[in-house]
């Protein structure tokens, strides 16, 4: 497991908190189960699902995808983080 990622997935869930987009890990099975997960609305909500069993690096990749589509100019983010959300990290 890698540190990086792992931390890197505890800063963007802190974010998607911030933001109000809940997180949510649920095991995904057939015809639901086109992906590992992403964005989505619920009742006019966004929300970020992720499949349970998703490699830890495709969890972090899916919830960053889904965060850039927010507006985080006038959020303070650590430095890396913004990178990461940028494309120049990892």
């Amino acid at each position: 497991m890698d540190l990086k990622d792992e931390y890197l997935l505890d800063q963007l869930e802190a974010l998607a908190q911030r933001l109000g987009i809940p997180v949510r890990y649920e095991t995904l099975s057939g015809e639901e189960a086109s992906g590992a997960g992403g964005l989505c609305r619920v009742k006019g909500r966004p929300m970020v699902i992720i499949h349970t069993q998703a490699p830890l690096e495709v969890k972090v990749r899916i919830l960053a995808d889904s965060l850039k589509r927010f507006p985080l100019d006038d959020l303070y983010l650590k430095p890396a983080i913004r990178e990461f959300l940028e494309g120049k990290g990892g």
